[in-house]
């Protein structure tokens, strides 16, 4: 028998988030996720995959995967630490930590796993995290996981991040001290400051760790944030997704040797969770050669993304502070965000509507995420959509 007392709180709670506009609906996608996708048999120019560079669908890591399947089965069979180690995983581990510009790699089932694993593997209770206020989700999870006191800085404020530092490090009451930032936001789509971050952690000794989840592919002729800046040597953790530009699923850090060998002997979803199949290493493999061998999907993903701002601008759109393809429209009330998501729906363009508690109250955003993938008919295509809706609801 169910539990009545679970029931009540169910039924109160999701019938307060759908009055409030805060329910978020599911759209199961018929087929492939690519620039035009199909719901419930209506094509829709797609505006809401973080699959970048177009390489979720792209021939070459099908191809590869499929061989894989035959060669080396569906499944891993065990957690990497007993036999569920592949000679795939190894050649995906050598191969980021060649793009990445770092001495060796450690691979993950998803980039949440990474943040969940690392931060709780080196950081514990007797140490402090300094976390930008904007972070991902994972990150804080991470943080959490490791008992270590979280100090929380004014995004991307060197000025607070810097006292805070001061404060950490000479109280005395913590053995280590990191910092830790997303490298690029996914809800503004802004960058860190890398370098004043990395000067201050000098100049501290705190621990660096870049979650590069929306950097890597992206940034940096595609080698992410770190590289963008050119601090491949200097920053500690670099973490990265393999299910955004890369196009498959899974997570890596990226570091020194003696950082990869620690987190191989203690970071718990690395020790109890069977690894990413056979199919998944191999067409990642194969996505990161392609980005290491050529710019074009890199080049190409600016393009359309530089496109689509200076549309949405024109059109009098509030698109924030974004320097990356990330491109919010901050619409602010979640009612009317939801209500534009839905009229976007209905022409034909599917750009999810992001409300609270993903951004806080009042800063609700239909987020745009143009890809390599898109044509220029597609982004205009939005774009009439957006202007006909924007007018219609007397936002613009």
């Amino acid at each position: 028998m169910t539990s009545k007392v679970l029931q009540s709180f169910l039924r109160e709670n999701i019938s307060d988030l759908k009055a409030r506009g805060l329910y978020n609906e599911i759209d199961p996608v018929q087929g492939a996720n690519g620039p035009v996708i199909n719901i419930d048999s209506q094509e829709l120019i797609n505006l809401s995959s973080n699959n970048y560079l177009g390489l979720a669908t792209d021939s070459r890591l099908k191809e590869v995967a499929k061989e894989a399947v035959d060669s080396h089965g569906v499944g891993a069979g065990a957690v990497r630490t007993i036999n569920g180690t592949l000679d795939l995983h190894l050649e995906l581990e050598k191969k980021l930590a060649a793009f990445k510009g770092t001495e060796a790699v450690i691979s993950y089932q998803s980039g949440f796993n990474c943040n969940m694993a690392a931060i709780s593997a080196v950081m514990d209770k007797n140490d402090a995290i300094l976390s930008d206020e904007l972070n991902h989700a994972s990150i804080i999870d991470g943080c959490r996981l490791s008992r270590a006191k979280i100090i929380r800085f004014n995004h991307s404020d060197m000025d607070d991040l810097r006292a805070k530092a001061k404060e950490a490090t000479e109280s005395g009451d913590y053995n280590k001290v990191m910092v830790i930032t997303d490298g690029v936001f996914s809800m503004d789509g802004d960058i860190a400051k890398l370098p004043g971050i990395v000067e201050i952690a000098e100049e501290f000794d705190l621990i660096t760790y870049v979650d590069d989840a929306h950097g890597s592919g992206v940034l940096g002729k595609g080698a992410g944030t770190v590289k963008h800046f050119g601090l491949q040597k200097r920053i500690d953790f670099q973490m990265g997704t393999l299910s955004k530009a890369i196009g498959v699923i899974g997570g890596y850090v990226a570091g020194k040797a003696e950082l990869i060998d620690w987190l191989k002997v203690r970071s718990r979803p690395f020790l109890f969770s069977t690894a990413v199949s056979p199919a998944d290493a191999v067409a990642s493999t194969k996505a990161v050669e392609l980005l290491m061998a050529s710019t074009d999907l890199n080049e190409k993903l600016w393009e359309n993304s530089d496109y689509l701002k200076d549309g949405l601008k024109k059109l009098g759109f509030d698109i924030g502070e974004s320097e990356t393809p990330i491109t919010p429209c901050i619409l602010g009330d979640e009612k009317d965000t939801q209500a534009f998501s839905k009229r976007l729906y209905e022409e034909g363009v599917y750009a999810k509507s992001i409300v609270f508690p993903t951004v806080p109250r009042g800063k609700g955003r239909v987020r745009n995420m143009p890809t390599a993938a898109h044509t220029k008919e597609m982004l205009d295509e939005a774009l009439k959509a957006y202007e006909k809706i924007g007018k219609e609801l007397g936002l613009i």
